[in-house]
Order: C-alpha cells, then sequence, then structure tokens
C-alpha cells in the first residue's frame, strides 16, 4: 500500500563563502555548491547529515507524544540524527496501520495525536539534536465507495473531500492490474485508493502547501510515499512549488525486475529507497553473507540511496528480515550501521500477528502510546548492539573499508580505516581467530557485547587481536569507545547541562523579534522559524537562554523574524564553546 524512502536535511551555517550543497528542486539532479554572501539562510544538503550523525530512526506508528518522550529520554543521547514519523495528516478511523496511509484531509490531526502535540514533538526531538522526517502521502486519498468522518471529524466520501472533488482525481477509475504499464500504474488505483491528479496546478499547490505547513512545524524533510505512482515530473513540479523547496526528500519506489518504472528516475527531486539492499540482507543472511562484499553493486549510487533492514511494508510481506529473525535481525542491522553503502534507517515497531494488525491499543481514532517495557513494541532503539552500532556509524563517517575478509561462506570482517573494524558471526557455532586491522594500538570497548564496556579487546602495534564470536554474534571496535569509555551514549552518567546566557544589542521595527539560530537543534538548525526567540524585556537589548549540553561548540547568528520573514545579521557565523561546568556568556552586537 506504500513505498517507502527516507526525508533528510543536512544543516549548516549561513558564512560568508562557505560551500553547501542544495538539492534542485526540480530537473538536477546531485549536489549544487553554493556560496552564501552577506549572511544569507543556510541551504539543505543532498546528503542527509546532522552535524555528523546520519542514521534515521523510524518510529513506526508511535504517537507524537511517545515520539517526543523517547528523543529525551534515548534517541538523543544514542546518536541518533532524524527520527521518522508516521503520516501526520487526518485520515480515516479504523484500528489497522495502513488507516494511517488513506488521508481525508492535510490537517495535522491523525490517531497518532494532535496539532499542538506534533509540535511540540518536532520540538521536543529538535532540542535534544534530532531532526524530523515526516512520512508523506500525496498520491491518494482514501479508498473508492468509502464515506464517513476522519479523524478530525472532516466528512468525506468517494468524490467529496475537504480538499479534493472528482476533478481532482485521474480519469482512471479501475484497480492498477498491469505493473507493466507505466500508464496504468501512474494514473488508475493503487489497491482501490482514489488516485489524485497530481498533473493538475490545483492538486500540486495544495500538496505544496501541506509539506510547508509541516516544514513551517519544523520537519526537516519527507519520505515520499508510493512515489512510484506518480510521474517524476509531476513530484518535481510539487516540490517546485514549496516555499521550501530545497527540504530534503526521499522516494518511496518499490522497483521489480522488467518494471519500465524505476528508481533513478526520481532523483530530479530527491533520493530514493534502495529496495533490493533489503532484499539482498535477507538472501544473504539466510544463504552466505561473503555475498555481501558486493552489496552496493548494480544499485543506486551509495548518495542517493536510502537503505533498511526492514520496514512497515516489507516486514508484513516477507519481503525483508524482521524482528522476527531473532539474532540474525540484530546481524543485519549491525552490517548496515557499519558498511558504507547508502543512508542507514533502524526501523523500530511492534509485534504483530497478521498483517493488518494496528498497534498495540489501536482503536478506531486512537493509538496508546507506545511502551518498550511492554514487549508488544520491539524498541531496537534500546538494544544496546543498535546503540553501539550508532555509535560506531557515527565515529567512523565516510571511511574506506580496509582488510576484508571472509571464509567463503557466513564469516566475515572488516575495517573501516583506522576508525573502526567490525566481524560478524552468522553461524549456529561459534568462531575464533586472529584479526588483522589499521586500528591504533589500545584496548577497546566490544559495543557489541554491552553497553557498559564489559567486554574489551586488546588490539596490538601491528593492528592484530584475537578475538571469539558467539554463534550468531558479532564484534565492534571503534576509535570513539576506548576501554574505561562509556561506549554507548545514555548508559552513563548525563553531560553536565547548562543555560547559556545570550545577549545581543539589536534595533528592530514594529512586529520584529529577534532569534538567535545556529547548527545545534537547541538552536534550531538554521531555522529561524525554530530559533529561540529572545526578550526585548531591556530593549535594545535582547536576552535569553539556552540548553547546550557542557564542552558543546557550535555557530550561530542572530535573525530578525516577523511573520515568516527573516533577516540574517551578516557576517560569518559566529562561533563559541560551552565551558566544562555548563556556563557561557554571550554578549553581541548586531552586524548591519
Amino acid at each position: 500500500m506504500s513505498e517507502v524512502q527516507l526525508s533528510r536535511r543536512g544543516k549548516g551555517g549561513p558564512s560568508r563563502g562557505r560551500m553547501f550543497r542544495a538539492l534542485a528542486a526540480a530537473g538536477a539532479v546531485g549536489a549544487v555548491a553554493a556560496g552564501l554572501l552577506g549572511g544569507g539562510a543556510p541551504a539543505s544538503a543532498a546528503t542527509p547529515d546532522n552535524n555528523g550523525r546520519g542514521v534515521v530512526l523510524n518510529l513506526f506508528q508511535w504517537t507524537w507524544d511517545s515520539v517526543a518522550a523517547e528523543c529525551a529520554s534515548t534517541i538523543g543521547d544514542a546518536g541518533f540524527g532524524y527520527v521518522q514519523v508516521s503520516p501526520p495528516a487526518e485520515h480515516i478511523q479504523g484500528d489497522t496501520w495502513w488507516t494511517s496511509y488513506q488521508p481525508v484531509s492535510y490537517q495535522v490531526e491523525s490517531k497518532l495525536g494532535t496539532r499542538a502535540e506534533f509540535a511540540n514533538m518536532v520540538q521536543t526531538c529538535n532540542g535534544v539534536g534530532v531532526e524530523v522526517i515526516a512520512d508523506a502521502v500525496i498520491n491518494h486519498t482514501t479508498g473508492a465507495g468509502q464515506s464517513g468522518y476522519g479523524t478530525a471529524g472532516s466528512w468525506y466520501a468517494e468524490d467529496d473531500f475537504p480538499d479534493y472533488s472528482a476533478q481532482d482525481f485521474n480519469d482512471c477509475r479501475e484497480n492498477i492490474s498491469d505493473y507493466s504499464d507505466r500508464w496504468e500504474v501512474q494514473n488508475c488505483r493503487l489497491v482501490g485508493l482514489q488516485d489524485l491528479r497530481t498533473s493538475s496546478g490545483y492538486v500540486q499547490q495544495k500538496i505544496a502547501d501541506y509539506l510547508d505547513d509541516l516544514v513551517s512545524l519544523g520537519v526537516a524533510g519527507f519520505r515520499i510515499d508510493a512515489s512510484k505512482h506518480v510521474p517524476a515530473a509531476d513530484l518535481e513540479a510539487i516540490k517546485s512549488r514549496m516555499v521550501n523547496s530545497d527540504v530534503y526528500w526521499v522516494h518511496e519506489v518499490i522497483g521489480a525486475a522488467g518494471e519500465p518504472i524505476t528508481e533513478d528516475e526520481y532523483l530530479g527531486s530527491g533520493d530514493s529507497h534502495e529496495f533490493d539492499y533489503a532484499r539482498q540482507l535477507e538472501h544473504d543472511f539466510d544463504a552466505r553473507i561473503a555475498n555481501l562484499r558486493y552489496i552496493g553493486d548494480n544499485k543506486l549510487p551509495s548518495d542517493r540511496a536510502g537503505v533498511f533492514v526492514s520496514n512497515h511494508d516489507t516486514e508484513r510481506n516477507g519481503e525483508s528480515m524482521s524482528y522476527q529473525w531473532g539474532a540474525k535481525y540484530t546481524l543485519a542491522n549491525t552490517f548496515m550501521l557499519s558498511w558504507p553503502y547508502g543512508s542507514p534507517t533502524v526501523y523500530s515497531g511492534y509485534e504483530f500477528s497478521d498483517f493488518d494488525s494496528g498497534a498495540p491499543g489501536a482503536t478506531a481514532a486512537s493509538v496508546d502510546d507506545a511502551e518498550c517495557d511492554s514487549g508488544a513494541w520491539t524498541c531496537e532503539q534500546r538494544w544496546h548492539e543498535i546503540q553501539g552500532m550508532v555509535g560506531f556509524n557515527n565515529t567512523v563517517g565516510d571511511a574506506e573499508v580496509t582488510r576484508w575478509w571472509d571464509d567463503g561462506g557466513n564469516h566475515i570482517a572488516y575495517g573501516r580505516g583506522d576508525k573502526g573494524y567490525v566481524a560478524i558471526n552468522n553461524n549456529g557455532h561459534e568462531v575464533s581467530r586472529t584479526y588483522s586491522s589499521d586500528l591504533p594500538a589500545g584496548d577497546y570497548c566490544d559495543v557489541i557485547a554491552s553497553g557498559d564496556c564489559t567486554q574489551t579487546v586488546t588490539v596490538a602495534s601491528d593492528g592484530t587481536f584475537t578475538a571469539t564470536l558467539p554463534a550468531y554474534g558479532a564484534l565492534s571496535l571503534h576509535v570513539g569507545a576506548p576501554a574505561g569509555s562509556t561506549p554507548v551514549p545514555g548508559d552513563g552518567d548525563d553531560d553536565e547541562a547548562g543555560d547559556v546566557s545570550v545577549s545581543v544589542r539589536a534595533e528592530t521595527t514594529w512586529g520584529q523579534d529577534v532569534r538567535v539560530v545556529g547548527n545545534h537543534g537547541a538552536l534550531g538548525s538554521w531555522d529561524p522559524a525554530a530559533g529561540v526567540v529572545l526578550s526585548a524585556s531591556d530593549y535594545p537589548r535582547w536576552t535569553g537562554t539556552v540548553d547546550l549540553p557542557a564542552g558543546t561548540a557550535f555557530e550561530y547568528k542572530y535573525v530578525k523574524y516577523d511573520d515568516g520573514t527573516a533577516v540574517w545579521e551578516s557576517g560569518g557565523n559566529r562561533v563559541a564553546t560551552v565551558g566544562p561546568d555548563g556556563s557561557l556568556e554571550l554578549s553581541d552586537t548586531w552586524r548591519d
């Protein structure tokens, strides 16, 4: 029913002469370098990167309040850069998961929460450095022949919706039956759902306005559902109509052999998820993982591919691995988070007994808040193996693969330059070996074995070390987790928090406020709408505080803001570092 792809944007400060990559609004593929002069707003990066943290966490069917609480308690400390949430739009009532993918209107009122709860969730996640990706359902509305009231109380019928009527749907009223027919796939109904006429300027603008509304609430990017069923040119036109046309998109294009529509057609407006990656993981972990060395072959370019072990569709239709695979599922996530292909998404859903099963406690109009201690929610983001590998991914960055070794079957090992090393045993028995790495000599935490560094490995001066891997087990070492450290953020004492005192002298016109904006989530991640609003109680001096952890180095600038219009101060980014005791006082003067 849905086709999944990730959405994210990276952030950078608006320094004079600094280069950024911006997604093309239409047509152009790849990154465009842009020198931002005179304090202009920063552009989005073409590859997902949130201050060096690139892993996405997909919290499927989590309520907005639950996502907010998980950001504050776990996701930020664990090192995730992004959280992907289920579609934030009014939809039909029902307790199955797929009701979220049958929209009624573009009101941000769903069984997962209210608009106010959604906005609070985004702000909470941004405050701990985690950006939000929204699943966007824009190919269709609800099913033909259905009528009733949506989750926000809106009436709908087959050709009668709050935003659309009969002329806004494609003329084909039949279900798709031949996936080798491009026209049919992109103009007829997907499993009976009303197919929007996305070639229409009116429909394009409605969709663009909806996406812009979510951006105004702080959303950083979008997973575009069912992109294959919309012509690529229509999606490019929709994106070009957005005020925020540089926001990150990633497309769900479930390609299959012999079909005319392919993932790379959609790179003009965003990245695409590489479904063959998940398919190969399933095949190789069921056969021999030595083949994983070639997992990037004959697929999308790495910097345009979103990858995952599982998602809400593939875990149900058997197209990928799932939590039901047990230890092998953990190993597949270990590989994904350690191998330099694509942009990885960790999936976290709930246990289910059949394809249609809704989230635990789901009713026609609501879902219970997620409870990781209940056993019903899978909560992969809390597994120490996952957290350890998120830290590994953040540490090794784009370091190349070195010293690949395999036994021809189900025991593999490889380095990531001199930054990290991983070994994986996909056998039902333990294995022992002396491995050769490029790691500096020293003692390291095995971040797979535990979350508290109780198991360490000594690397000799020549880079070798000897280790025994348990059945269906792995080992992971990286330079960010030396012995004696806390390799999994959040398992040890919290970083000392501090209130940064901010003061700037700035004269404004009626209606303007002054905000401090920067490259940290607590500073809005360069989004003026999400920046910290300062108080004018001592005008013309504007004052306030920002919560940033001790030792945080950050960049910032001041913005005069009035109803969506931002005026940036001139000059390069200001830079500062929070003191080790959590204290810092900023006293500045606006630069014209």
